[in-house]
């Protein structure tokens, strides 16, 4: 459903009561009843389940997987897939400036992108009460994906050459990745630059914040919007070029201080954050994430622009009396007029 996002973005800033955007996607197989490797495998199960968790909470958006293999599958690289686990890359496809010439740059629809398109195709006329936003990765995190995590951080001091090649390929890839996804009925992105959050801030503005700004300039518009998501523990070090994307939104993992980093966020944009997904979603009770929950909120809901929401992609295997919890927890924090 077409719908402003920049007035979107505009009321949840300005509402006094303002609904969370946890990114909950994956435990849908436990409402679903299947297993992850089933729901990555089946539009019409990813659309049901992201409908099955929309009616299940009130969420101020549905948002649909964060499966950060996809792309790199789609270039070619192996993936390790469990029934109870989020896909993973294995190996590296690209060792030298040799092969990062020759990488081909896949079309939409190569691997499994074309079915996640499609997902979220189905799921636009399944939602109509909320905005829809595609997950995708982000250009640098794509790179590591095809270079190796661990290799790409050696790699930017004695390969920038190769690295940048990359990047390029990787980037107008995801252009492409993302316009798709607009064309099929998505109201934005969250793009997902986890990796770039290990890089100094020297580095995160030379391989991933120009390449991020031009994915940006070539899909974002009043009706499409980019919420940049990065989990790192660098993140406010580099807040400044993070924030020179462009992105209408952004959204910070749990390895931060999210009070302190509020302090460097624009009060006309918002940032989003950071309750532990593992720590807490996955592996704590009610209770702790109630604690957690109230915690953050108390921390920077002195912000107008701040939303509460997970400090990443909630596990699979996240039990629904704890993502219940956390709603339950917002609601209460409102409710006490905090």
């Amino acid at each position: 459903m077409e719908r402003n996002m920049r007035t979107w973005l505009e009321e949840l800033k300005n509402a006094p009561v303002k609904k969370t955007m946890p990114i909950l996607s994956f435990p849908a197989v436990q409402l679903l009843g299947i297993s992850v490797n089933e729901l990555i495998s089946d539009s019409d199960r990813q659309a049901k389940g992201m409908q099955l968790v929309a009616e299940h909470t009130d969420a101020a958006a549905a948002v649909s997987l964060m499966d950060l293999s996809v792309e790199a599958e789609c270039f070619g690289s192996q993936i390790r897939v469990s029934d109870s686990e989020v896909p993973t890359v294995v190996g590296r496809i690209v060792h030298d400036e040799e092969e990062a010439r020759a990488l081909e740059v896949p079309k939409v629809g190569s691997a499994r992108s074309g079915l996640y398109v499609d997902a979220i195709r189905k799921a636009t006329e399944l939602i109509t009460d909320r905005p829809v936003f595609a997950g995708a990765i982000g250009p640098f995190s794509l790179a590591a994906r095809l270079l190796d995590v661990t290799e790409i951080m050696v790699e930017c001091y004695d390969e920038p050459d190769m690295v940048h090649l990359v990047m390029e390929k990787a980037t107008a890839f995801l252009i492409e990745y993302c316009k798709a996804y607009k064309e099929a009925g998505a109201n934005g992105i969250v793009l997902a630059e986890p990796v770039t959050g290990l890089l100094s801030p020297a580095l995160a503005e030379e391989f991933s914040a120009p390449y991020v700004k031009g994915l940006v300039e070539a899909v974002q518009d009043d009706n499409f919007i980019i919420i940049y998501h990065n989990c790192g523990n660098n993140t406010i070090q580099m807040i400044d070029s993070i924030l020179d994307t462009g992105a209408a939104a952004y959204h910070f993992g749990n390895a931060i201080d999210m009070a302190k980093m509020m302090e460097h966020i624009p009060a006309d944009t918002i940032a989003m954050g950071n309750v532990d997904p593992a720590g807490e979603f996955c592996n704590g009770t009610p209770e702790s994430i109630r604690t957690a929950t109230l915690q953050v909120m108390e921390a920077c809901c002195g912000y107008p622009n701040f939303v509460i929401s997970s400090g990443c992609d909630i596990p699979p295997r996240s039990k629904w009396e704890n993502i219940d919890a956390f709603f339950a927890a917002v609601k209460e924090f409102y409710e006490s007029g905090k």
